[in-house]
């Protein structure tokens, strides 16, 4: 176009926005920390941390200092080797520590030569927090000179400069988290760095962490003293100990061991002990110290080891029972702890929560299972009785699930089909509620974000059956309603029987769209002509999930409509010049920790319940009620289209906004 000018739809060059430096953190800081939260926040001091934990599993640095102080104020100092301060020969008049805090996907963790294992390997931690940080000053004792550099939100505040003689070594960082970031209301929690510090030092026995907060920060916090030495001789083995303090061991002493990969590819560590509290198993792991909540293949390469390995000792001493054993069996009432040091790990997102390192599988699995096997033999009867212990839990769980299975199995006979129920795991009725929702997509959703004992899920493919308009033939032989049918046990028309619902709660769960609107007018629809009684007992709701997720400065809230959506506008964020807001296409495409915390969550969500009018109450008051309730489902619903056209006619000058 001439002039650079384009009309209005037109795509050009000139439309391509190119994010230069740290820009791109500031733009996303999501990308690089997970979320502008509490624990997005939390992370800067991580990926701080892990840096300095680096140097001290290299072998150069044997002393961290953490020092939390009033105003979201962090210093981090180790007596490591000190960051490069000698000019970059790829940046010219640039020293190699700016380099590092200003250039994503910069540091000494790329070649191998610096480091041989390490927890910040995407280069970009360092330059991360410098670019979320409103303060930050860097401090290098390297080659007897003390040098220092400061920073405001990605950039140098000025070059270099070289502050005098220095007997110490090592890099000191101070940072404050940018409130323009995170907002002004978010703090640094003493509790979750201090706990982050002692896990640190559980995982490195040769390192000292030397802990301070100021004491106007640990006002009601209880557990987190003001100064500290954090340090532990015998590494993960008191990490364990401190974790099973005052349970009853099935065995004398836990599993416990080191072992080397070959070739020098790295090395793991691991601590396990066995106690009589069922269902209270723990595990807790890490790669190259860093915590991998979401575990991932290290870990499967440890429940395949000790699988394997019990089974294997099992045949050894001709026990045919083991058989039966899963990795969950094994675990279940088991704490474990399993650290793991491999070269150039990958994981799952910048987080860092789930390891997919797809050879970390096979070597923990050879590590491990040799040990477990040797263990196990030389400790043959404390072996055994751990091993019958696990059978006996094993017979628990099959002869639950056997009676499990037996009480709903008129529920769950045709429902065996991937995507169909995916029951809760409390056995009576009492506090449990099955969700209905649409599609296989969001049942996925769902899935994940449910509680298990008490939750249950059925989704249903598509738009269910208008039953107001159905002949009964067609309502028994759709599959949907059969499935729902028996899901819930409590029979249809005559045969209703609330006393047989399997559930306490009947909740329908659809899209905030008009779509699933409609989808619950039809369900709502056929709870009202063939399970009446549910709606009178008030056990049928509605979710209600949100349309909108509006953030600014580290706040954000949900909006359940548009109505919702410019209230939020005109309150929460009236000060606000730039919002983010996003729009969610249904449940199948939210996050299941969103759809959690937004409309699953017992604790936090909201829910419509579903009630008729008082006078409609009684079975009697139903079949003398002349208009009402029926005769409306019936005008709108029924087989008759002309009420319906009536319907719309009568009401069309009500209608404020229509979501086309």
């Amino acid at each position: 176009m001439a002039g650079g000018s384009s009309k209005k739809g037109d795509y050009s060059a000139s439309d391509i926005e190119v994010l230069e430096g740290l820009e791109p953190v500031r733009k996303r800081p999501g990308m690089y920390i997970g979320s502008t939260s509490e624990a997005g926040m939390h992370h800067l001091v991580s990926e701080i941390l892990d840096n300095a934990m680096d140097e001290a599993v290299a072998g150069y640095a044997s002393r961290i200092e953490i020092d939390l102080d009033v105003g979201n104020r962090v210093r981090i100092k180790d007596n490591g080797r000190g960051i490069p301060v000698d000019n970059h020969p790829k940046f010219p008049g640039k020293s190699a520590l700016e380099v590092i805090f200003t250039t994503l996907h910069s540091g000494g963790k790329f070649s191998g030569k610096v480091y041989n294992t390490s927890g910040g390997l995407h280069g970009v931690g360092s330059s991360v927090v410098n670019a979320l940080s409103s303060e930050m000053t860097v401090q290098v004792a390297r080659d007897k000179e003390l040098y220092e550099q400061k920073y405001s939100r990605g950039k140098p505040l000025g070059k270099l400069k070289k502050l005098g003689a220095s007997k110490e070594r090592g890099t000191i960082i101070t940072f404050v988290p940018d409130t323009e970031i995170f907002g002004d209301k978010i703090e640094f929690n003493p509790k979750i760095i201090y706990k982050l510090a002692r896990s640190k030092a559980y995982l490195y026995r040769g390192v000292e962490i030397q802990w301070k907060c100021a004491p106007e920060l640990l006002k009601g916090v209880e557990g987190v003293p003001a100064a500290e030495t954090i340090h532990f001789p015998n590494g993960m083995l008191d990490y364990l100990y401190s974790l099973v303090e005052g349970k009853t061991s099935l065995t004398p002493k836990p599993f416990y061991g080191t072992a080397e990969f070959p070739d020098g590819g790295g090395r793991c560590e691991f601590a396990i002990a066995w106690t009589e509290e069922e269902n209270e198993g723990f595990l807790s792991s890490y790669c190259n110290t860093i915590p991998t909540p979401e575990g991932g293949t290290h870990v499967q390469g440890l429940r395949s080891a000790l699988s394997k390995g019990l089974k294997n000792y099992a045949e050894l001493v001709n026990n045919k029972k083991a058989g039966m054993l899963t990795p969950d069996d094994i675990f279940g009432s088991a704490t474990v702890l399993l650290s793991i040091f491999v070269r150039e790990p990958q994981f799952q997102g910048q987080t860092k929560d789930k390891l997919t390192s797809a050879h970390a599988t096979r070597l923990i699995e050879n590590a491990v299972k040799d040990n477990f096997e040797h263990w196990l033999t030389g400790n043959t009867a404390s072996s055994k009785y751990l091993l019958d212990y696990l059978i006996s839990v094993a017979e628990e769980r099959r002869r639950a699930k056997d009676q499990h299975e037996m009480s709903r199995k008129s529920a769950t006979r045709k429902l065996r089909l991937p995507g169909k129920l995916s029951d809760c795991s409390r056995k009576t009725s009492e506090g449990t509620e099955i969700f209905i929702v649409e599609g296989d997509s969001a049942g996925g959703s769902a899935k994940q974000a449910r509680n298990r004992e008490l939750q249950a899920i059925l989704p249903l493919r598509g738009k269910v059956l208008n039953v107001a308009s159905a002949t009964s033939d067609k309502i028994r032989a759709n599959q949907e309603i059969s499935d729902l049918i028996q899901a819930l046990g409590c029979g249809t028309g005559k045969d209703f029987n609330l006393d047989k619902l399997r559930y306490e709660r009947v909740i329908i769960m659809t899209d905030a769209d008009v779509d699933g609107a409609h989808i619950a007018a039809l369900l709502i629809t056929f709870f009202y002509q063939e399970m009446r009684g549910l709606i009178q007992s008030g056990a049928l709701y509605l979710a209600l999930p949100p349309l909108y997720r509006l953030s600014a400065g580290g706040e954000t809230v949900y909006a359940r409509d548009d109505a919702h959506k410019d209230e939020l506008m005109k309150t929460v964020f009236k000060s606000r010049k730039k919002v983010d807001i996003s729009r969610f296409k249904g449940l199948g495409e939210m996050p299941a920790a969103q759809l959690k915390e937004t409309t699953m969550d017992m604790g936090k969500r909201s829910l419509m319940r579903i009630a008729l009018p008082e006078s409609e109450h009684s079975q009697d008051a139903f079949k003398k009620a002349e208009g009402g309730t029926a005769a409306l489902i019936e005008r709108l619903m029924g087989k008759n289209p002309e009420g319906r056209f009536e319907f719309i006619q009568e009401n069309a000058k009500f209608a404020q906004h229509i979501d086309i």
